[in-house]
């Protein structure tokens, strides 16, 4: 598959993971729709990469406005790649230092955003996907999901978190096969320590330490590492069905 011509969905697209992966596909010459809450933002990088990008302010867990998103999405070509980037995280354990219990709305949120969304953007996309017309090997398309390793190496304090991209590593085979019937495939790329928006405020002793502990290369990853990724596996039609980690050979301590 060619990413020249293609229409791409990217959710969390207007910062961090997202905005590198909508930059890297408008840069190949795909229509790039940018699916984020933060309105602003999004309007602002559609603006800087012009012609070919657009924007939509979306609520990734509510059905009719992430429908909207993909229809828009559709509606500037064939939509052929679907990437989730759009997420939120959270510290707490169990149970807190005064025994008192993890907030349970908290943890609801962050599945409901997380799992709940990536499955609600990737059932809409892949629904669009399926009505283009197929490609070479009867491909028709992809659907890239963003988990993390917290998934295998949760620390303490992460147990929503580790939830959440669990059960987004958990649906990438079934979804994978679900799928093949139509010539979508589904990979999922778990990041660790990346430079983003999340760890802007952080001290750089902080920042520091958290780079220090990757293996090598020892830093922490940059997003356009990541949407390199992404471009790689929209154009190799043999990665299907996948969890790749992107962690420089980290393996998270329990704190």
């Amino acid at each position: 598959m060619q990413i020249a011509g293609a229409s791409a969905l990217v959710t969390g697209g207007a910062s961090g993971l997202g905005e590198a992966t909508v930059r890297r596909l408008h840069a190949g010459g795909a229509m790039v729709t940018i699916v984020d809450r933060d309105e602003a933002k999004a309007k602002a990088l559609a603006a800087e990469l012009g012609g070919q990008t657009s924007y939509l302010m979306t609520d990734v867990t509510d059905p009719d406005q992430a429908a909207a998103a993909v229809a828009q999405a559709a509606s500037a070509g064939p939509l052929r790649i679907a990437v989730n980037c759009a997420g939120i995280g959270w510290v707490g354990r169990v149970i807190n230092r005064d025994n008192s219990p993890h907030d349970f709305g908290a943890f609801t949120k962050v599945i409901e955003i997380n799992l709940i969304g990536t499955f609600n953007m990737m059932r809409l996309a892949a629904s669009a996907i399926a009505a283009t017309q197929p490609l070479e090997d009867n491909e028709r398309g992809v659907i890239v999901n963003t988990a993390s390793v917290a998934a295998f190496d949760g620390q303490i304090g992460q147990l929503a978190y580790s939830a959440s991209k669990g059960g987004i590593v958990g649906m990438t085979l079934p979804a994978a096969r679900d799928l093949s019937a139509v010539g979508i495939r589904v990979v999922t790329i778990a990041p660790g320590t990346f430079d983003t928006p999340l760890f802007a405020g952080a001290p750089d002793e902080v920042r520091d330490a958290l780079g220090a502990a990757v293996p090598f290369p020892k830093r922490m990853g940059r997003p356009d590492e990541y949407a390199a990724l992404v471009a790689h596996i929209a154009e190799n039609v043999m990665l299907n069905g996948e969890v790749i980690r992107l962690d420089g050979a980290i393996r998270m301590p329990p704190k």
